[in-house]
């Protein structure tokens, strides 16, 4: 299991060390609510998590099978719709392959896509098991 751990570190009113592993980032709200923007706000991080999955499944794919991929490139963003009048979330996601590919590796790439790990956590309701601790 991997763990991350997210807590504040007094240098900002929202502002947060993000710790994986190895790994410190920041996180933090935009001026506009309040934060400093010194670093992506939460939903930028989950955003960049499915670009990241993205792209590493597609060049994960691709060198498995042997197909022409020289370069993935993937653009996110963020905005709500409304989905039989009830108001959601969507990450609208565009993938740019460069690489000699025919149609119909573009479109087997593109399944693939959606069969990144993050794409199919995010898809399906999450369980999030939370509890105080001491």
């Amino acid at each position: 299991m991997v763990e991350v751990v997210v807590r504040e570190n007094g240098q900002g009113r929202y502002q947060q060390e993000v710790i994986v592993g190895e790994h410190r980032m920041l996180a933090d709200e935009p001026v506009s609510v309040g934060g400093a923007d010194s670093g992506p706000a939460p939903l930028e991080f989950v955003m960049a998590g499915l670009g990241a999955c993205t792209s590493m499944t597609l060049r994960m794919y691709a060198e498995r099978k042997g197909i022409p991929l020289s370069r993935i490139s993937v653009r996110l963003s963020h905005d709500k719709v409304k989905v039989a009048g009830i108001s959601r979330e969507r990450i609208v996601r565009r993938i740019t392959l460069e690489g000699d590919l025919t149609g119909a590796q573009r479109e087997r790439l593109l399944e693939i896509a959606n069969k990144c790990p993050v794409h199919k956590a995010l898809e399906q309701p999450l369980v999030i098991d939370s509890a105080l601790v001491d």
